[in-house]
């Protein structure tokens, strides 16, 4: 099987399954306005329709608190009816904490500086954070999730595979 190929989560062995249908992510971009909050509310919308028991939170690296998302990204979200019945308004921005990052299973950053970031600020969750495309782009599809982002972390992020946030 090429290391591309798509594993459904159902022929995990036992042990691999439950772990991964009842993870804490956290999505991670600058303002926690844009990229963060489209990534959390895909995934939430991954998880109900899978019947998996993900929490999600979404945070930033330069937050102003208790921001609505941007304009463009509400946008977006209400145009696509695949997730559901949101009440998009009520997001609020924040800041990334210690307390967010020791919470977490993975953190899923949005382009290299915020992998950075979370590596200065919180060097305890360093083994969980890994840029979200890097993830996808090189992580092994089998194996539990924690030895995956583990490995993925190690290496340096890409600045190549970074995105100017449009917010």
């Amino acid at each position: 099987m090429s290391s591309k190929e798509f594993i459904s989560p159902n022929e995990f062995p036992r042990r691999q399954q439950l772990a991964f249908l009842t993870m804490k992510i956290v999505t991670l971009c600058t303002g926690n306005v844009a990229r963060s909050v489209m990534l959390g509310y895909m995934l939430e919308t991954l998880a109900e329709s899978q019947g998996w028991s993900w929490d999600i939170r979404t945070a930033g690296t330069f937050a102003i608190e208790n921001q609505g998302m941007s304009s463009r990204t509400f946008q977006s979200l209400t145009q696509l009816e695949e997730l559901g019945e949101y009440e998009f308004a009520k997001h609020r921005s924040r800041q990334i904490t210690d307390e967010d990052v020791q919470w977490a299973d993975v953190v899923f950053a949005s382009e290299a500086d915020h992998v950075h970031f979370v590596r200065a600020n919180h060097p305890h969750g360093s083994h969980k954070v890994v840029q979200l495309k890097h993830f996808v782009a090189t992580s092994p599809l089998d194996g539990p999730l924690g030895e995956r982002v583990g490995a993925v972390s190690e290496l340096a992020p890409d600045v190549i595979w970074d995105v100017i946030d449009p917010a």
